[in-house]
């Protein structure tokens, strides 16, 4: 893979270097012949010395490119390691018999897997289009690229998740590809391409909170992995309210202050599908990161990745247990 980037990066910054000569030579009236007018090469000059003095024009910066790409295959290759020594792993219980396997799992974690897998995609997404901009793509195809590359890391996952291993004594396979991962996988990066081009879908947004589960801190949980304590997580959908109330309203309505609606299951455990599973549900105070007074891209992209993860206020707790005010709703 780190052949292939450096082959790409050689051919265009080739066909840069023959593109700036071409147009070097249009000082040439004789060199108008590789244009269709007199009048197009003009307009070509003039875009140029345009682009030259204009600040904000900006050239891509390949190093950066480079940089995302090679961290991209990383990130995927220590994503194959973990899972190869955990879910992946080779079991006396189990065997490997190279078949394709799918599972359908709607009930697991009562949807909450599903809302993380749609999280977890546009987080993923986020951070992918972020590095694009830094290397000056244009915002537009650095969202779609983010987009593709969030869907296909968490597509990958699923796949390998097909080629599970089956129980000897059962016959049935250890998990498989799920057909409703994949789908909150493609809403998560559906979403964040819908963000760019409907403006107001950014008054809803997709959020986390995490507090490690009592199995987690008492190492149970024998891979430790967060995505995978379920018990210690909450997922939220905050709005701007500033920009839904009416006018009226909103104009009283704090800038900063959001308003967030949670979820969460508890009594997950091992078993992920068990009719005792408890369903919680919050409505709490949320902070708006975007009204930080800080500027400039560097501090975009901080503000932005904040507003992924919701903030410890007050709220209100739904359960069977009844209703709860808490200081901190986390």
């Amino acid at each position: 893979m780190i052949k292939s980037n450096i082959n790409i990066i050689v051919i265009l910054f080739s066909v840069v270097i023959l593109t700036n000569n071409s147009l070097a030579q249009s000082d040439s009236i004789n060199s108008t012949t590789k244009y269709k007018s007199l009048s197009h090469l003009r307009e070509l000059q003039y875009t140029q010395q345009l682009n030259k003095f204009n600040p904000l024009h900006k050239e891509v910066n390949y190093p950066i490119l480079t940089g995302v790409g090679l961290s991209y295959g990383y990130i995927i290759y220590e994503i194959n390691e973990y899972y190869k020594n955990t879910w992946w792993k080779e079991d006396s219980n189990y065997y490997y018999d190279g078949s394709f396997h799918v599972v359908n799992d709607w009930d697991y974690a009562l949807g909450l897997d599903k809302i993380g897998h749609a999280y977890g995609t546009a987080v993923i997404s986020h951070f992918l289009s972020s590095g694009f901009q830094a290397g000056n793509v244009n915002h537009e195809l650095s969202v779609w690229l983010g987009a593709i590359g969030g869907f296909g890391m968490q597509l990958y996952v699923e796949i390998q998740d097909g080629y599970a291993p089956t129980d000897k004594d059962t016959g049935e396979p250890k998990w498989g590809f799920s057909p409703g991962d994949a789908i909150a996988d493609f809403i998560g990066a559906s979403y964040f391409v819908a963000r760019y081009y409907y403006p107001y879908l950014n008054n809803f947004q997709l959020r986390a909170s995490y507090y490690p589960s009592e199995a987690m801190q008492n190492g149970e949980k024998p891979d430790n992995n967060i995505s995978d304590d379920y018990d210690g997580q909450k997922m939220w959908l905050a709005f701007r309210m500033k920009n839904l109330l009416p006018k009226s309203m909103a104009e009283h309505w704090p800038s900063f202050l959001m308003l967030s609606a949670g979820y969460a299951v508890s009594g997950i455990g091992d078993n992920a599908t068990d009719a005792g599973l408890q369903q919680s549900y919050y409505l709490a105070f949320d902070f708006d990161a975007e009204v930080i007074p800080l500027y400039g891209e560097f501090w975009s992209f901080i503000k932005n990745t904040l507003n992924y993860i919701h903030f410890p206020m007050p709220g209100i707790k739904f359960s069977n247990d009844g209703v709860q005010f808490l200081l901190i709703a986390y």
